[in-house]
């Protein structure tokens, strides 16, 4: 493991502590993940928190000024300190360590759906509560349209895959073949 990510876990960790006293914990997530989101997309934006040239205070002050009553104080703190300390590079890591940290209190998984359409909202619910009842977890679902599948869904709930796929189907459907042949 990294120096960079035992970094963001703690603090992710101090984030989520924050954020769970202001019970806000999932508002926070979703600040901190539109945070870096529009830094990722926006490559000026990566130059000027990584220009070494910029003292910290314009950095912060510039910060401030864009993210006011947009993300909540507890967010613009972690910001403000990672600046300070020079690891802005950490911020996305920081948003992965912070989902898995909440995930795991509030008992919430993320599944990541690959299908061959988009999933409608009764059909992502479906999936949700059968996987939910798997992982005995709260699921929230990501649909992943993927037209190289010929049918069904592979689902990842962390690093467990759930293959419901046809060509996967089809795949252990050879295996059972291959090992009744041999026999």
């Amino acid at each position: 493991m990294s120096r960079e990510t035992i970094a963001a876990k703690r603090y992710a960790k101090a984030l989520f502590e924050v954020a769970a006293g202001q019970q806000k914990t999932l508002e926070v997530e979703q600040e901190l993940k539109a945070v870096v989101e529009a830094i990722a997309a926006d490559r000026d934006v990566q130059k000027f928190i990584s220009t070494p040239n910029i003292s910290e205070t314009v950095k912060l002050d510039v910060l401030k000024k864009a993210l006011q009553e947009k993300v909540s104080q507890p967010v613009i703190n972690t910001l403000e300190l990672l600046i300070e300390r020079g690891r802005a590079d950490i911020l996305t890591d920081l948003l992965d360590s912070y989902i898995r940290i909440e995930g795991e209190s509030l008992g919430i998984a993320d599944a990541t759906v690959y299908s061959t359409y988009p999933l409608s909202e009764q059909e992502r619910e479906a999936v949700a509560a059968q996987f939910g009842a798997l992982a005995n977890k709260k699921i929230r679902v990501n649909n992943v349209v993927d037209k190289s599948l010929l049918g069904g869904v592979k689902v990842i709930i962390g690093d467990m895959l759930y293959d419901g796929s046809l060509a996967g189907k089809l795949e252990r459907l050879e295996k059972s073949f291959i090992i009744r042949q041999a026999q």
